[in-house]
């Protein structure tokens, strides 16, 4: 496997050992970014690996585009801990490392020994990050907790009700992928708190809330003051104008925000008369009528291309950028010139791209590894547990762990 990527790079986490007992997009996608900026993550997979390594397109059985997409920079061994032996190996592995990172349900962790509190009580300097559906002390603890699921609890698929449609699911998974990032965060903090008490700590990081809280950053709106101010929802993000607009050509963002943008387009548009509405003349007014103002936007569009928009925003300095779809971000020049996208070639499935971590440190960025196939580095991985020889050839006899087989070229690779 090859990075086209040359130069230094960014690993601030360099050291710091990572034992990710997680499965699907949140709990991946945390461990990921770890992994990305230098931590030594270990990837613990059951025997039949994470479910989406079948999650999508694919050139290889077990490494589908979705697994890929969450799991650059891990190193994958395979445990069957409902073995004996194989959660004795898990124990050497946590014994060593600095953070574990787990998805698996409180109630079950405990069954095999590996609760946060038990564990916290052997290994005094482990941090154990929880990624729970919900906090430990409410009444939907313990219940299943998925990306629809949480957007439909936090209010985030009613707001598109709001805008005069039906309720939705935003199409990613929003939920998954900022509840990841919460996870980063609570790893990082308790690396911080452990470097200056020496202690690790357990922190949960439980979807509901964090997703509540995320959501009702601005949305909260009227309801903060009691008695309440207004309705819950921000209404500038919640009019059923606000979306790209159409163009003769097809589609363009802007957004005029302060009254001098305003001027500027109406003038432009040719509708200087909106600016003398008392509608649309202060913040105020607008806020209070925001729905007519994009209204009034949403009118104006259709009248030029794509590219003269862009060209008058420009000039005008109103914030304004094309429309892209999915399969236009590859051609992007920002994103070319920053060297987003890496292309890397592997001598099974060829040349792939995948995107680039996005930080850089003093400029440098961090350089990501290709994700690994499922139970790729089993034996080497028990061998610096300090595992003997003999140990891990039973672990692997009995089928307690799995080392992947490395096919040649054309063969596809495969767990034994």
């Amino acid at each position: 496997m090859t990075n086209t990527d040359e130069g230094p790079d960014a690993r601030p986490l360099r050291g710091i050992r990572v034992i990710d007992l997680t499965t699907v997009l949140l709990g991946p996608y945390a461990a990921q970014m770890l992994g990305d900026y230098g931590a030594d993550v270990i990837k613990v997979e059951a025997p039949e690996g994470d479910s989406t390594r079948s999650t999508g397109p694919a050139r290889e059985p077990g490494m589908a585009a979705t697994f890929m997409g969450a799991n650059s920079s891990k190193r994958s061994i395979v445990l069957d801990l409902k073995q004996p032996p194989a959660l004795e190996a898990m124990l050497r592995l946590l014994a060593g490392a600095d953070v574990f990172l787990c998805s698996v349900r409180p109630q079950k962790l405990r069954a095999l020994g590996l609760g946060p509190e038990q564990l916290r009580e052997r290994f005094p300097r482990l941090v154990v990050v929880s990624i729970v559906g919900f906090g430990e002390d409410g009444p939907y603890a313990g219940r299943p907790a998925y990306d629809d699921i949480i957007q439909g609890l936090c209010g985030l698929a009613s707001l598109t009700e709001r805008q005069g449609g039906a309720p939705a699911y935003v199409p990613t998974v929003i939920a998954d992928k900022t509840c990841g990032l919460f996870a980063v965060q609570a790893v990082l903090l308790a690396l911080v708190q452990r470097a200056a008490t020496g202690l690790g700590c357990q922190v949960q990081v439980p979807m509901f809330e964090a997703m509540a809280s995320f959501t009702l950053v601005e949305h909260l709106y009227g309801r903060t003051f009691k008695p309440p101010e207004g309705d819950a929802g921000y209404d500038r993000l919640l009019t059923r104008w606000r979306k790209p607009y159409p163009t003769t050509d097809g589609y363009v963002c802007i957004v005029p925000y302060s009254t001098q943008h305003w001027q500027r387009f109406f003038e432009q548009a040719g509708r200087p008369d909106l600016m003398r509405d008392a509608r649309f003349g202060t913040l105020a007014a607008r806020t209070q009528n925001i729905d007519a103002l994009y209204g009034e936007l949403a009118a104006c569009t259709p009248a030029r291309s794509t590219a003269q928009w862009l060209e008058t925003c420009e000039r005008l300095d109103i914030p304004a950028a094309p429309m892209h779809r999915l399969q236009d971000l590859e051609q992007d020049p920002h994103l070319q010139a920053t060297g987003f996208f890496r292309q890397m070639s592997d001598p099974v499935m060829g040349d792939l791209t995948l995107p680039s971590p996005p930080l850089r440190f003093d400029g440098r960025p961090a350089s990501s590894g290709m994700p690994p196939r499922l139970g790729e580095h089993t034996r080497e991985v028990l061998h610096e547990a300090g595992l003997a020889t003999d140990t891990i050839e039973r672990l692997l006899d009995t089928r307690a762990a799995v080392q992947a087989v490395h096919h040649s070229l054309h063969d596809s690779r495969s767990p034994t």
